[in-house]
């Protein structure tokens, strides 16, 4: 079974005062909080996020497709469904406000909405509801309410029954998919939601949000240690610097001890493994190539995993050649494929006074530690394999 997931992110927050998709959530965005749930589902192979004014700001920030909404939910709904019909059996549409969908909620969706053709999240209305009308309030049996979610799904014939059924009815408006699929003849499933996937409309949402998220910090530490080459025309390369006329390091790369003990603070922090393992010293591929790229790389991996880079900070040891006179440069020169700014950067350097083979001039060593953070959905809701 393929899945595809239509994320809307095409609304006017006119209610909210700001473009709320695009409000930053622990570090990222409120749109990219759902992808990310998403993409860690086995069944999902597409996902296509609907877009309005926003557009550029949401496209600048993912390899995802993005396409143009609709003046409407239910026109930007049907434009979603449409991207993805062709190449998916079951296709979910979600709010790009509802930040914390979790795994769980979503895989049941996607079982009953196979099962049966169509399927939502819904839940109980805990609170007391009066309808006023002409100054007279009457109670509301709550027991016979429930309050809709999304995602909401529909099998790819389900979706194309509904949308003919539009066609032939141009002028009747829903305000989601599974009032469509009623209205087109068809039966849908409810799926027991959690108050969690709340939809962030006011600006408290967004502050009950924040207080939701579970903040963590990781730290890493990085060794690398290289002797001098005995070829006198290799390049010496130092914090993807090069060093004119100095004898450069041996190694399977380009040897930079310090690029090198970067990469592995950074995976370490991430419990991603190690330099070797990524880059093995065996593939041909990684002959002589750039440190630089390892870095960035690495970089890319852990930003994938949700983490960002708080700061890194580096130690050289060696007796020759002078590292401080250029530290500004490598400092620029790590931070920049790493996305991050110079003062995050921090690189010193000291002698062995002498002793043992870096006090003979044999070889240069570096350490270097990573500190990164993240911000993760509540405990509760992380399945108990999540790293």
């Amino acid at each position: 079974m393929k899945v595809g997931v239509a994320i809307l992110a095409a609304g006017s927050s006119s209610r909210f005062g700001a473009d709320k998709v695009l409000l930053e959530l622990g570090g990222r965005p409120v749109w990219d909080w759902s992808v990310r749930t998403f993409r860690g589902i086995q069944d999902v192979c597409e996902i296509v996020i609907v877009a309005g004014e926003n557009r550029s700001q949401i496209a600048s920030k993912t390899i995802l497709r993005v396409v143009s909404g609709g003046q409407s939910r239910q026109l930007s709904s049907r434009i979603g469904v449409e991207a993805l019909m062709k190449n998916c059996d079951v296709i979910l549409v979600h709010d790009a406000a509802r930040p914390f969908i979790d795994e769980d909620l979503v895989t049941k969706v996607i079982d009953a909405a196979h099962q049966h053709g169509a399927a939502a999240l819904v839940t109980p209305v805990p609170d007391t509801i009066r309808q006023r009308v002409d100054g007279t309030a009457t109670l509301v049996d709550r027991s016979s309410l429930e309050a809709m979610q999304t995602p909401q799904a529909a099998t790819r014939d389900n979706f194309a029954k509904a949308f003919a059924f539009l066609d032939a009815n141009p002028d009747q408006t829903f305000t989601d998919d599974m009032a469509l699929v009623e209205a087109a003849g068809m039966n849908w499933v409810p799926v027991i939601g959690s108050k969690l996937n709340f939809k962030i409309t006011a600006k408290e949402d967004a502050a009950i949000a924040n207080g939701l998220l579970r903040h963590e910090m990781r730290t890493g530490l990085g060794y690398d240690v290289h002797r001098f080459s005995s070829q006198l025309s290799r390049p010496l390369y130092l914090g993807g610097r090069l060093y004119p006329g100095e004898i450069g390091l041996e190694g399977h790369s380009d040897a930079d001890v310090i690029l090198h003990a970067v990469v592995d603070a950074l995976l370490g922090a991430a419990a991603l493994g190690d330099i070797g393992q990524h880059f093995p010293p065996t593939d041909e591929i990684w002959k002589d190539c750039s440190s630089l790229q390892f870095v960035q790389a690495a970089g890319n991996l852990v930003e994938m995993n949700g983490w960002k880079i708080v700061n890194l900070d580096i130690a050289v040891i060696a007796e020759a050649p002078k590292i401080m006179p250029h530290a500004t440069e490598m400092r620029h020169k790590i931070a920049t494929p790493l996305g991050i700014g110079v003062n995050q950067v921090s690189i010193k350097a000291t002698t062995n006074e002498g002793l043992g083979a870096i006090g003979r001039k044999e070889g240069i060593a570096a350490f270097a530690t990573a500190s990164i953070e993240r911000y993760q959905a509540p405990s509760w809701m992380l399945p108990t394999t999540s790293n």
